[in-house]
């Protein structure tokens, strides 16, 4: 009895392992192989970090405590991005300079103020090595802060490394056009599509390589590779554990729902959940029929979303404390889902079925300015407003993507 029992087990055992997708157990992310290497590639160097609560192995120990506590390595100072290193700091909130209570170290403020590393900043200072991780999309401001700390560290002749990390919205989605000279701000720093498909050391690589740093600056970049990652992964594919990169992207599937809805969410006029328990997943007014609006997008028949009506009271932010109707988005086949386009599909239909709520004249107009920022230009809003038919400004919006992947695809590191 107690032979089959421990057959049993192994049985088990083994089709415990077996059933596993093989990408769960081979992905390694930069920082782990850096581990692995026992910190070879900046081994007996003074190191700067800049990281934050995303900057963890897959057992969920911060790049912080693996630098701060390594004998190979000296790191002598942090670099805190959008919301900080520890992620105690709300969206667009300052970050503020400190010493570290956990490890004594300076903390430096690369969001406030200062953007950009100074020299005093790096003194003292031999790599400074970049771990975070992305979502995916040219409006989120940590690929921002990447940029402009390559371009300090190539200014202050300190080299720089990037721990690389998945694109959580794989490598094979590229959406929206590249940014105009005229619109490049924090929000939209470089030439790229607004879904990107690049992993940060890719991105790195490529504006490294292409001149799109200041001056066509070009610094002395490592990039530490992950080992098992493919470009048809979503990042649950992974079997990495996900850590919030900030607080509205609290799932692994937070970052396919940020380009959904995020640059009409610049507008402040409906809700899209950020207030609500279901960030970039909703969009709802207090003016809207709930049945209407899903019937409509429905009849869309956008490849692999499904819109279901919804009805709730956002905690804060837009329509806070009101009762507000809308849909909610759902993904049914990723490959398939076209994501930056559904706002503007949204804003037709709600065109059509109330034609007194223009959102663009019911918005603060200061909003209008960050909207064709994160666009990326203003061709988008002024062309869309002559029709409010997402046909007018597909051209607009695809007409970069060929040109961009032929050139992104030289610097593909996997």
């Amino acid at each position: 009895m107690k032979f089959i029992r421990n057959k049993v087990l192994i049985i088990l055992f083994l089709i415990s392992i077996f059933s596993t997708p093989v990408s769960a157990r081979k992905v390694k992310t930069g920082v782990e192989v850096l581990s692995e290497l026992n910190f070879a590639p900046i081994r007996g160097k003074r190191v700067g970090l800049i990281t934050n609560p995303t900057g963890v192995d897959r057992n969920l120990q911060s790049t912080v405590d693996l630098f701060f506590h390594s004998k190979e390595i000296k790191l002598v100072a942090l670099y805190g991005p959008e919301h900080g290193v520890r992620g105690d700091y709300g969206a667009g909130a300052s970050v503020s300079n400190f010493k570290d209570p956990e490890t004594g170290l300076p903390v430096f403020s690369i969001y406030g103020k200062t953007r950009k590393p100074t020299t005093e900043m790096l003194k003292g200072i031999d790599v400074l090595v970049y771990d975070i991780q992305d979502i995916g999309s040219r409006s989120y401001t940590f690929i921002s802060s990447l940029g402009l700390a390559m371009e300090a560290a190539a200014e202050n002749n300190v080299e720089f490394v990037v721990l690389d990390r998945p694109n959580p919205l794989g490598g094979q989605k590229m959406e929206g056009c590249l940014t105009e000279p005229a619109f490049t701000s924090f929000v939209s720093q470089f030439p790229i599509p607004y879904v990107h498909g690049l992993t940060v050391g890719e991105l790195a690589t490529y504006l490294n390589e292409e001149g799109l740093l200041a001056n066509k600056i070009k610094c002395k970049l490592t990039v530490i590779k992950m080992k098992g990652w493919k470009r048809k992964m979503n990042f649950e594919a992974t079997g990495l554990p996900w850590v919030p990169s900030s607080p509205h992207i609290p799932e692994m599937d937070s970052p396919a729902f940020y380009p959904i809805s995020g640059i009409l969410g610049e507008l402040y006029v409906m809700n899209i959940g950020v207030g609500y328990t279901l960030p970039f997943h909703l969009f709802a007014a207090k003016w809207i029929n709930a049945d209407s609006l899903a019937v409509s997008m429905n009849n869309l028949k956008l490849p692999g979303l499904i819109f279901r009506p919804i009805h709730y009271t956002p905690y804060y932010s837009v329509s806070k404390d009101s009762v507000v109707h809308g849909v909610q988005v759902h993904i049914t086949d990723y490959q398939k889902a076209e994501l930056s386009l559904v706002q503007f599909y949204v804003l037709q239909e709600c065109k059509k079925l109330w034609p007194g709520k223009d959102v663009f004249a019911l918005c603060d107009k200061s909003r209008l300015n960050m909207f064709d920022k994160v666009c990326g230009t203003d061709k988008i809003r002024l062309e869309f407003t002559k029709t409010f038919q997402v046909s007018s400004i597909q051209p607009i919006w695809d007409k970069d993507i060929v040109t961009f992947k032929a050139r992104a695809k030289k610097y593909f590191l996997y």
